[in-house]
């Protein structure tokens, strides 16, 4: 019997044995091909011996320091590195344990920037519909989708959410690309105007919005035109690149492809890869100087900030994919598997939309391909996907309630960025399958 508090109390999972390449295997032996690289976190694959080194060398040094008291050489290593690769002018990195800690730091972050400021009004923050940004308190109440946000809504923060920038659902017929997203962006303005320019400290966006929609990525123009508003209003940009970031869409940071830089971004998942829990929020120069000028004093905080084994696995990772030239080889890959996807549910009288950037790649299921009904939230189509896939060998990331928290249906792939050839030919075979069972279950 297991003491553990499983994710779903009546669905006991395997036990996970060992990892190798894009391969998980169980204690039965069975091999799981790792479709999604869990939740987009395996980017370099299981097993990757040049990270394990690093993390086994720094905890021979040095396992723990709290930040109260001491910084540490990998903490002060992996700032430098990220910042010399992040875009405009973000200055200072903040190690955190995981993607939510890292919202959490932002959200907080951006009062307290306002507050220094003395602009103490502004304490709103707009985010989007069917977003995700993490499930501590305060990062569920900017993320934007319904199913997860429901019973804990006496919990939640008040915040302002508009429509996401979702091309496949709400362009209208007619419309271009670039005058949907102009639309789109410009929802922007009217919720700062609707609440009060004076009480809006920040709006926060994936530049590829992952759990909730499937790897739905913005048209052309839309962040440089929310970039605008946000600076016509002083407001502060926050983006979400927990799940996007860290190469996953073809460049080191997402946003690098919209053209635009945030003025506080989150990463996490990749940046450890999974080989330790580890997250940051990195913020421009102008925020960063504005609390040391003022009270010079961030008040937040959290037990393992700069965790130094965390921070070394960062270190490995991060020049991982830089010195293995990982990052190209994401387009090249992310580009066989789009056509692999193309090919294999193109005509697909179920399969609504393909999309995504790099081995960031979704698919929308419909029950009606013309009319883009989606199917019945009853027959849980994505549940089903996600069992037949794992029964099959595969584990890939179904989610339901793409369109609105409770209807729609699609399937997040982000395989390890070592995938080759014949593992996405099994992707494809394994997946095509596991969406005909679940179709006629």
């Amino acid at each position: 019997m297991s003491h553990i508090f499983p994710r779903h109390t009546k669905q006991l999972p395997p036990v996970a044995q060992r990892g190798e390449g894009c391969y998980l295997y169980d204690t039965t032996g069975k091999q799981y091909l790792d479709a999604s690289g869990g939740a987009a976190v395996s980017c370099l694959g299981h097993g990757d011996q040049t990270i394990i080194d690093a993390v086994k060398a720094q905890l021979d040094t040095l396992a723990y320091a709290h930040t109260g008291f001491l910084t540490s050489e990998p903490a002060e290593t992996l700032a430098d590195l990220l910042i010399a690769h992040a875009p405009g002018d973000l200055d200072r990195v903040y190690l955190v344990s995981g993607g939510s800690e890292a919202m959490e730091a932002a959200l907080k972050l951006a009062r307290q920037y306002f507050v220094e400021k003395g602009e103490t009004k502004r304490g709103r923050l707009i985010a989007r519909k069917q977003s995700y940004h993490g499930n501590t308190m305060g990062a569920l109440s900017a993320g934007g989708n319904a199913w997860r946000r429901a019973q804990f809504g006496p919990l939640l923060i008040d915040m302002s959410h508009i429509d996401p920038c979702y091309e496949y659902r709400l362009k209208q017929e007619g419309e271009t690309a670039e005058a949907y997203g102009l639309r789109s962006a410009n929802l922007l303005e009217q919720e700062i105007l609707r609440v009060g320019p004076e009480n809006v400290m920040a709006f926060v966006a994936e530049p590829v919005v992952g759990a909730t929609s499937g790897a739905v990525a913005a048209v052309p123009g839309y962040f440089k035109r929310i970039r605008e508003i946000c600076d016509r209003f002083g407001i502060l940009l926050i983006l979400d690149e927990v799940m996007c970031g860290m190469g996953r869409t073809g460049t080191l940071f997402a946003c690098e492809q919209d053209g635009v830089a945030p003025d506080i971004l989150c990463i996490a998942k990749g940046l450890g890869a999974g080989y330790q829990p580890i997250g940051a929020m990195l913020c421009s120069d102008e925020v960063y100087r504005t609390i040391e000028n003022g009270s010079g004093f961030f008040q937040h905080g959290h037990t393992y900030l700069g965790h130094p084994a965390a921070a070394a696995a960062g270190v490995a990772v991060v020049n991982a994919l830089l010195d293995r030239n990982l990052i190209p080889r994401v387009a090249t890959q992310g580009a066989k598997l789009m056509a692999a996807l193309q090919a294999q549910f193109g005509q697909h009288p179920n399969v609504g939309d393909i999309r995504g950037r790099g081995l960031f790649q979704g698919i929308e299921l419909v029950a009606d391909r013309d009319s883009k009904e989606p199917f019945d939230p009853s027959r849980k189509i994505a549940g089903k996907i996600k069992a037949a896939a794992f029964d099959a060998g595969m584990i890939c990331y179904p989610m339901s309630g793409t369109i609105d928290g409770q209807r729609g249906d699609h399937v997040l792939l982000a395989p390890p960025f070592i995938i080759t050839d014949d593992q996405i030919d099994e992707l494809i075979q394994k997946l095509a399958g596991a969406i005909e069972t679940a179709l006629h279950k």
